[in-house]
């Protein structure tokens, strides 16, 4: 199992955001996440990498416990247990003064202290495999957005994660530059690497999920087949969301 999440809750204040979440998610396993605006989609996503600090519950990545029962682990055990995971953000927060190819060596040499010659290696790979390798040398602001998303999966995939979080990475796009970003991100359905997708896209959900999870009011209504959610569910607040796709 890559995730396993019981009971978890997080709370901005007096406002609860996630409400006693339970879920697992399978190595391997692509899960989208999908629901209306406010349901606690991306928050999900930033406690599972730790960029929101859990309130109360139990969330183990690889059976290496993040957070339970409010204990968290010393730094160096977090960030050994979180060298598994990545993530694609929805504004690509690429380095503007970086080129591509320089953006997705930095993880490498910053972080695992990777010499420079193997990163460079490793990073005109992914440029290539995501279809930039003509663009490795140009700089974020020369690059379309759905190229810039391109960079910043290639980065994410640079560590080698054994688990990757995409938080709507096309909503910032232009709707002709969506299709070349999923394109990418389905092309990683079968190398081994577990997906949690959160997107509005339907039909990619629809065509790429193993499971899809539907969240409303920061609870987890439904977690099914795509064929489940999509053609035969019975729930009204699920049917009412899909109907406006």
């Amino acid at each position: 199992m890559s995730i396993n999440i019981k009971h978890l809750h997080k709370s901005f204040g007096d406002l609860e955001v996630l409400k006693d979440i339970s879920l697992y998610i399978n190595e391997g396993e692509v899960m989208s996440i999908i629901g209306p605006s406010g349901s606690g989609k991306s928050t999900l996503l930033r406690c599972l990498i730790d960029l929101e600090v859990i309130d109360s519950g139990l969330l183990e990545i690889f059976d290496a416990p993040l957070v339970c029962d409010k204990r968290h682990p010393k730094k160096k055990e977090r960030l050994e247990i979180l060298k598994n995971v990545g993530m694609v953000f929805q504004s690509f927060n690429l380095f503007p003064h970086k080129t591509a190819i320089e953006n997705v060596m930095e993880p490498l040499i910053v972080v695992d202290k990777v010499k420079k010659e193997v990163a460079k290696e490793k990073a005109v790979e992914l440029l290539t495999m995501v279809g930039l390798k003509d663009k490795i040398y140009n700089y974020p602001a020369t690059l379309s957005g759905g190229q810039q998303q391109r960079v910043a999966i290639a980065r994410s995939l640079a560590r080698n994660p054994k688990i990757l979080l995409f938080d709507e990475p096309t909503s910032a796009l232009d709707p002709e530059m969506v299709k070349e970003v999923l394109l990418v991100i389905e092309s990683l359905k079968n190398t081994g690497i577990t997906m949690v997708i959160v997107s509005h896209e339907m039909e990619f959900v629809r065509q790429v999920s193993d499971r899809v999870v539907f969240m409303d009011s920061g609870s987890i209504v439904s977690c099914d087949t795509p064929d489940n959610i999509f053609n035969s569910n019975k729930n009204e607040r699920i049917n009412k969301f899909l109907s406006n796709f």
